[in-house]
């Protein structure tokens, strides 16, 4: 595998670097009957294999993009038809991740360390949501933090949270509860790791809305 990424990357066969593998992920894939596929567009080589995008702003893409509504508002065959009336019309909505996409991207945010304790064994993470999806949170990059998964269970049932100004604290009720709590008293004002993407950052609003709603304090 590493002689055959060498060769992508054009360097030579014998490279023991420790290489980065990326991945992208379909958030809002859509399916066509048969009859409506699209054909391939004729500059698209079989043979790519980095990252390759169409732009409305150039004809290729205008005309890729115009094929996709046509197909799109295509009449549907039964089975669709069905599907479509149990959930009503088509609707704009904001794109939204996965919960795998989340997942994804949230790891990669943090560099895949706890924004807390820096911890970097992958399978102690959890990629938390701030805000719950359940109670109106998003599976967007700043609805999220990665955390170990201890730490992931205190903060949704509320012992511990992260303030607005990107601290972590603790809950009393550790000590009250479970007469415990010392590691996480330890971690009690500790700035929060983050990342490097300003958008991707956790949102004021949201670590309020956690710090007013889930916080025991």
């Amino acid at each position: 595998m590493r002689t055959r990424i060498a060769k992508y990357r054009r360097t030579t066969p014998d490279d023991r670097s420790d290489f980065t593998i990326g991945c992208r992920i379909l958030t809002q894939p859509f399916f066509l009957p048969q009859a409506n596929w699209i054909p391939v567009p004729e500059n698209w080589a079989p043979n790519i294999v980095s990252f390759k995008g169409y732009s409305t702003d150039e004809p290729d893409g205008l005309r890729l993009w115009e094929a996709v509504q046509d197909a799109m508002s295509a009449p549907a065959p039964y089975g669709f038809r069905e599907e479509q009336a149990r959930y009503g019309e088509p609707i704009p909505v904001r794109p939204r991740l996965g919960q795998g996409a989340f997942r994804v991207l949230v790891t990669d945010n943090y560099h895949r360390r706890c924004a807390i304790t820096r911890e970097k064994t992958l399978p102690a993470l959890d990629a938390a949501h701030i805000r719950p999806f359940a109670d109106g949170g998003t599976h967007e990059a700043s609805n999220g933090v990665l955390l170990r998964r201890d730490i992931h269970s205190l903060f949704d049932a509320g012992y511990v949270t992260i303030t607005p100004e990107m601290k972590f604290e603790v809950s009393h009720r550790i000590r009250e509860e479970f007469e415990n709590g010392r590691d996480y008293y330890a971690l009690q004002g500790r700035a929060i790791s983050m990342p490097d993407d300003p958008i991707r950052r956790p949102e004021h609003a949201t670590l309020t809305w956690h710090n007013e709603n889930r916080f025991l304090g």
